[in-house]
């Protein structure tokens, strides 16, 4: 089996906006901590990894079912048959291991063996996370196909992303996670929506009822805009609200609230939904450059 099937199963670019809410979650925790760095690499690793066996998983449903016979844009590797169902399914339950043996160690490093009762909590989320990441679309009902994705990734990538990694670095929660949360959580549900968007007749003809499906293409436009503007409002929330040295810097931020509004227009005014395939990577890497602006300015390791 050739490496390179692998590379393009594993989807390398969707681990920007993965890793941008760990990042999110350690920059506003520097805000007033020192950050463990071992509780932050372990955080990265994980979080990875979950990606990783979410596109996997996704490969192996989408496949099982045939949603990917009439996708455009990026191959799929058991539709195409370069992997079979049977050693992607392998490579799921592998992922599934790798991400709960880091998630034990990224406890470890974080609560030591004394707070037994945080650890518990934590790994109950972690479990929680490797499930939301297999059963997106596979499983009897995979919540992918009846438009609940949205709702979980703004729970995963948002609220369990970025307020999970800044409370196993502090102990502690504070009000400034939540346009933390908005910023990463809309992102990648706009991440979600635009990939709906380009999905949408194959999606409609597997059967797939994702949010666009359901409520139509004009109605997703809207709600992409929305998503980018709320988004963009949080993060000018932290401009204003944050009081540091370095607080000028965050108006660096500005190069990449630019790249999401000329995002938002193209989304607006496309006419073919595979045009939209090239603006996937830009939310990501826009997502990722914000969370580490943020790191830039109240990093303080």
């Amino acid at each position: 089996m050739k490496i390179k099937f692998w590379i393009k199963a594993f989807r390398l670019r969707t681990l920007p906006l993965s890793v941008s809410c760990i990042l999110m979650g350690c920059a506003l925790a520097s805000i007033d901590y020192r950050v463990d760095l071992r509780v932050v690499l372990f955080s990265l690793i994980t979080t990875i990894l979950l990606q990783i066996l979410s596109n996997l998983a996704n490969d192996y449903g989408d496949g099982v079912r045939g949603t990917d016979k009439a996708r455009k844009g990026e191959q799929r590797m058991v539709q195409s048959g370069f992997i079979s169902k049977k050693q992607m399914l392998f490579a799921v339950v592998i992922f599934g291991i790798l991400s709960f043996l880091s998630g034990v160690v990224l406890l470890y490093f974080s609560f030591g063996l004394n707070q037994l009762s945080n650890s518990v909590i934590f790994l109950f989320l972690g479990l929680l996370a490797i499930w939301g990441a297999i059963k997106y679309t596979m499983g009897k009902i995979p919540y992918g196909y009846i438009g609940l994705g949205d709702v979980f990734v703004f729970i995963f990538f948002g609220i369990v992303g970025v307020c999970g990694s800044y409370f196993l670095l502090t102990k502690d929660l504070d009000l400034t996670v939540i346009p933390g949360v908005l910023i990463c959580g809309c992102l990648s549900v706009g991440v979600l929506n635009m990939n709906n968007i380009r999905d949408y007749d194959s999606d409609k003809i597997a059967g797939k009822r994702t949010v666009v499906v359901k409520r139509g293409l004009k109605w997703a436009k809207v709600y992409h805009v929305l998503l980018l503007a709320i988004a963009m409002l949080s993060y000018l929330s932290l401009y204003v609200y944050t009081n540091n040295t370095n607080n000028h810097i965050l108006l660096i931020g500005l190069l990449p609230m630019l790249i999401l509004l000329t995002n938002a227009k193209k989304v607006i005014l496309s006419t073919e939904n595979s045009q939209l395939d090239s603006e996937l990577k830009k939310i990501a890497l826009s997502t990722f450059l914000i969370a580490l602006i943020l790191v830039i300015t109240f990093g303080y390791f």
